[in-house]
């Protein structure tokens, strides 16, 4: 396995931890700052309030888009053996 190879190995592995859990994080930062908006106005603060909300949305996004964010980790797993399988074996001396 060259460097070049790597190099490709690790750019697709960054962008499919990127597309992956992109939309995860996301959803929770804006539930999380719609919550903190909702806190500040009302003057709540229950701990709660802000854990739930967040733990469904979550659910309701890995339902969405679960399949294919396993679609896209089975995809990179195919990608990371089929240049591990291409590439020459080191012959130690």
């Amino acid at each position: 396995m060259t460097a070049h190879d790597l190099v490709g190995v690790m750019q697709r592995v960054l962008m499919t931890t990127l597309m992956v859990g992109g939309p995860i994080v996301l959803s929770a930062l804006v539930v999380g700052l719609v919550v903190s908006i909702f806190q500040a106005a009302t003057q709540i603060n229950e701990s709660t309030l802000t854990f739930v909300p967040k733990l469904i949305v979550v659910a309701v996004v890995l339902e969405v888009f679960g399949p294919s964010m396993v679609g896209s980790l089975v995809d990179l797993t195919k990608f990371v053996f089929a240049v591990a399988a291409s590439a020459s074996p080191v012959h130690g001396g």
